[in-house]
């Protein structure tokens, strides 16, 4: 049985934190750009972005956005097999040369998606730092790589199920167990 960590409001004030510690992190606004990781890092990076832009009081197309499709930057493509996934577009429609990037993603656990993302987003420029940003951190990293900006801990070696409202009609997070216990985002 699934276990909710996240229910619509705490979702939401995970992501006003985030947004929060960014800004304040981060004051010169016109010196970030934000970039979501796909497929709900996109997601939740849009809403991070529309919550900066608020605390900045300028609309949001001000605020440099990009999507980053890593999926053919993963060590572990051979493990998909037939079943190959979807790839999306990479846009980074800015220059990334000298600007604080937030790269955002919904879960951190071993490292290797952000490993992926760092090493597909230097082929855009060399960007002054690169901030990662997650809702869910949930421990046992395989790789030194650590999010600056956390909605939450929890450490689970069970999956994490991010549902966002636009792809499945509520922001939510959930542990659904699994069968090995160590599969999964």
């Amino acid at each position: 049985m699934a276990e909710i960590i996240l229910d619509t409001k705490a979702f939401h004030v995970a992501v006003d934190k985030i947004s929060k510690d960014i800004f304040d992190e981060n004051q010169n606004i016109q010196n970030i750009a934000i970039v979501g990781i796909e497929k709900k890092g996109v997601f939740l990076a849009k809403s991070i972005l529309s919550e900066i832009a608020k605390l900045a009081v300028v609309d949001a197309p001000q605020i440099p956005f990009g999507t980053l499709d890593i999926t053919l930057y993963r060590d572990d493509l051979d493990d998909f097999g037939l079943r190959m996934p979807i790839i999306k577009d990479t846009v980074i429609p800015f220059d990334m040369n000298c600007k604080n990037i937030i790269l955002v993603d919904d879960v951190l656990y071993t490292g290797r998606t952000v490993r992926a993302a760092l090493d597909f987003l230097m082929g855009f420029g060399r960007p002054k730092s690169i901030q990662l940003a997650v809702l869910v951190d949930r421990g046992f990293r395989e790789l030194p790589i650590e999010a600056k900006y956390v909605g939450i801990k929890h450490k689970s070696k069970e999956f994490i199920k991010v549902d966002c409202k636009e792809t499945d009609g509520v922001d939510k997070v959930t542990v659904v167990p699994t069968k090995d216990g160590i599969t999964g985002g």
